[in-house]
């Protein structure tokens, strides 16, 4: 799948700060986003949400062997696993290009994929309210389980219908599981982001 221009800019802004003069400058070695999050390399790759032969394959032809091993041993470690992990890899750089081509080549397939098995019928929505769902899927995952995915649930029955405004209000419903929490703000302004696409094609 080809990311709408719009759905690629969304994406880019949320996972690094819109593109290549922040990456270099905040995101270009391993961080920590905090909460349930892993070691997170690249634009928005989460070494806590991978196997290691998964992340092997994505990035041996872009990172020294020595450098890959480091970080395969962040594997499958989430929070506060994974704050204690990144002291070990912190001073590794990943380039912004190599970053970017995962991103395309591999990345942008890997969660169409999830995001069509979590949405099933998502594949015929407009392009922007594609991108909007890939980012969803992308930021959290696909689980379906437990009250804090209740809007998530919601979605899928509104994908088959094609009910955009509504889509839209579930996206923006979310925003009540990080109240009080320190990622509060980035979540907010996320899920607004990603409503305001999904209600492009109202416009249509």
């Amino acid at each position: 799948m080809a990311l709408s221009s719009a759905s690629l800019k969304l994406i880019l802004q949320f996972e690094v700060g819109g593109g290549q003069a922040y990456y270099e400058k905040k995101l270009k070695s391993p961080t920590w986003p905090g909460e349930a999050s892993g070691v997170t390399i690249g634009v928005g790759y989460d070494l806590g949400y991978y196997e290691k032969e998964t992340i092997q394959a994505d990035w041996e032809a872009y990172l020294t062997p020595k450098d890959l091993k480091r970080l395969l041993a962040c594997a499958g470690k989430k929070g506060k696993d994974a704050e204690k992990a990144i002291a070990g890899v912190k001073d590794i750089v990943v380039d912004w290009d190599d970053a970017l081509a995962v991103f395309k080549n591999t990345t942008i397939a890997t969660f169409w994929r999830k995001t069509k098995a979590t949405f099933p019928g998502v594949e015929n929505l407009p392009p922007n309210v594609r991108g909007a769902l890939l980012s969803l899927v992308f930021n959290r995952g696909t689980s379906l389980v437990g009250e804090r995915r209740k809007e998530m649930r919601a979605i899928k029955d509104l994908v088959a219908t094609k009910d955009y405004a509504a889509i839209a209000e579930q996206l923006e419903a979310m925003k009540r599981i990080w109240v009080g929490t320190t990622i509060a703000e980035g979540m907010n302004r996320r899920r607004d982001a990603e409503a305001a696409l999904v209600r492009t094609a109202l416009k249509a």
